[in-house]
């Protein structure tokens, strides 16, 4: 309509609902070559009496370029492995080189692009996107950004530092960013990322989950009215609390050097951490933080959210041998499906005991992609079964033949002049996308080729936009990458239960292994195996928990050994 980005905060309709006319925003008074709102009441009401045919033909075409601008045309370019070198192109273009991320202020994490250069890197062995990654999640996790205290991190830095930042957490941000330092765990093994992951789950557990299990949506940034105010520090309170380890802390948060946010001082680490070290000046200083008043919270429960957030305490909790984050994923899991669910059909929000709100796509895709790492974490059927029933649902509900993809309402939400359709990964992904995922992920573990059918269907006509807009798709890329694999099946059988694997499940989980499908049973346990090839026929043998390494359905010797399957592990192509 005008050609600037922004919501439209004020829309004029016809009396059937079409659009015809609005703006991000209309001063009281004309300003700034913007007319006032009255102006613009009284221009409006001149149009709809004057020039009536006028408006609603502006209506008209208003609604068909919406229409238009969801479909896309099956692209020419396959789907082939130039498309992730030239989106990497793309990304490292932006690289801030001395302080990490994607250009300057305002700088947002944009955790699934870094997730995608994290896979680019392990297919490629390019070394400086290792150092991207790297470079960006230090930088992240010692800037102010990061709750230096209590962990977990705020929306997004206002200068190129990190340093100061909009103080609201989202738990968006929070999940997507567990994960991404898990995963850089796994790829560097630096004790570092391990340790922003579980600070940053370990603020969740305690500030933002709800007694039912459900994770809440947020934390503002203002407390008593200004923003920060909960986090910041002057020296003097800081010696109140520290006494004579004052100076030594404020010289290890950068307190030393001056205020940095409105006269007091935003926690951040100038050189290299030292947990354990500072931890004692931590505990008494995040005690004494707790005294006082708190940032309001959101306390409303979004399926797609908690999905995100679920399947970060899932991959953690197998990944770090955490069995809390686990049962957090769980206790989620049961959460979700048994009160977010009304007559089997998945419901978008829940708050003060009631659940509404028919849930959309990304609901759908993401709490099935989280119920798919449940499985890998447990290997409870259960967790398996529920994901397939939301994925039937998801193609029921979402798809259409007529685009090739899928819809963001479902085919039963009331009507609207355009069904919307996003396609952007934004600072949550888009529906689309981790539907995607899930149907590749979903069809490599149950061989059900359909699912990967329309998986592809729908990533086909993004091919062109994926490789010359890459920040605009990063877990469409990351779905890509799994596509075009090479895809590591393994398969874990324990003699008697599945806690027998564990040392095994270690050896598998503790490694960065992004297209990994895994799937586990107990020994003549056939029930367990129903619909999932990876397990047919797999045996414990000798009685000892056993491993089936395999790749693209070509499978290895069994091995029962940690050391033998850390040899088939290790030789594994990354393209």
């Amino acid at each position: 309509m005008t050609g600037q980005g922004g919501w439209p905060m004020t829309v004029f309709l016809t009396p059937d609902g079409t659009p015809f006319y609005g703006g991000t925003y209309f001063p009281p008074i004309d300003r700034h070559g913007l007319p006032g709102f009255p102006r613009l009441l009284a221009a409006l009401a001149d149009a709809w009496t004057n020039r009536r045919a006028d408006v609603l033909d502006n209506g008209r075409q208003l609604v068909a370029s919406l229409g238009q601008e969801s479909r896309l045309r099956a692209a020419g370019t396959l789907l082939t492995e130039d498309i992730l070198f030239s989106a990497f192109q793309g990304v490292s273009a932006q690289f801030d080189e001395e302080h990490g991320g994607l250009g300057g202020a305002p700088k947002f994490p944009q955790p699934m692009i870094w997730e995608f250069v994290l896979r680019f890197a392990r297919r490629s062995d390019n070394p400086y996107a290792r150092r991207m990654v790297h470079t960006t999640l230090v930088k992240m996790a010692r800037g102010g950004m990061y709750d230096q205290l209590g962990g977990g991190f705020a929306r997004y830095s206002v200068d190129r530092l990190w340093l100061v930042p909009h103080f609201e957490k989202m738990l968006y941000d929070n999940a997507q960013l567990a994960s991404l330092y898990l995963h850089a765990w796994q790829a560097f093994g630096d004790p570092e990322c391990r340790r922003v992951c579980e600070e940053t789950l370990d603020y969740v557990l305690r500030e933002m989950t709800a007694p039912e299990g459900g994770f809440y949506s947020a934390q503002d940034a203002d407390s008593e009215g200004h923003e920060g105010k909960f986090f910041v520090w002057t020296p003097d309170e800081i010696r109140a609390v520290l006494g004579a380890d004052a100076d030594a802390a404020m010289a290890y948060w950068g307190v030393d050097r001056g205020p940095n946010f409105e006269g007091k001082s935003i926690l951040w680490l100038p050189s290299q951490p030292d947990p354990e070290r500072s931890a004692p000046w931590r505990t008494r200083l995040f005690e004494a933080r707790e005294r006082r008043v708190k940032p309001g919270r959101d306390d409303k429960v979004l399926a797609a959210w908690n999905g995100l957030m679920a399947r970060a305490f899932a991959e953690a909790g197998r990944a770090l041998g955490r069995a809390d984050y686990v049962t957090a994923a769980r206790r989620n899991a049961e959460f979700v499906l048994g009160s977010m669910r009304a007559n089997g059909r998945l419901l978008r929000t829940w708050k003060a005991g009631e659940a509404r709100l028919k849930g959309y796509l990304e609901d759908h895709a993401m709490v099935a992609a989280a119920l798919l790492d449940l499985y890998a974490s447990s290997f409870d059927r259960l967790w398996l079964d529920e994901a397939r029933g939301i994925v039937e649902a998801m193609l029921r509900l979402f798809w259409d033949d007529g685009v090739g993809g899928f819809f963001d309402t479902g085919a039963d939400h009331e009507h609207l002049i355009v069904r919307p359709r996003n396609l952007y990964d934004n600072a949550v992904p888009c529906g689309s996308s981790v539907a995607v995922e899930v149907l590749l992920r979903l069809a490599a573990l149950t061989g059900e080729e359909r699912y990967e059918r329309h998986a592809l269907s729908a990533l086909r006509p993004m091919a062109d936009l994926l490789g010359r807009h890459p920040t605009a798709f990063g877990r469409f890329l990351c779905a890509l990458d799994f596509h075009i694999g090479p895809q590591v099946e393994v398969a874990l059988v324990a003699p008697r239960r599945m806690d027998d694997t564990q040392p095994l499940a270690a050896e598998v989980f503790g490694r960065f292994l992004p297209n990994l499908v895994a799937a586990g049973m107990i020994d003549g346990h056939h029930e367990m195996t129903s619909g999932v090839p990876l397990l047919e026929g797999r045996t414990a043998i000798d009685g000892k928990p056993t491993a089936y390494v395999c790749r693209n359905r070509a499978c290895e010797l069994p091995v029962t050994e940690r050391t033998a399957l850390a040899k088939q592990l290790d030789v594994l192509p990354t393209r």
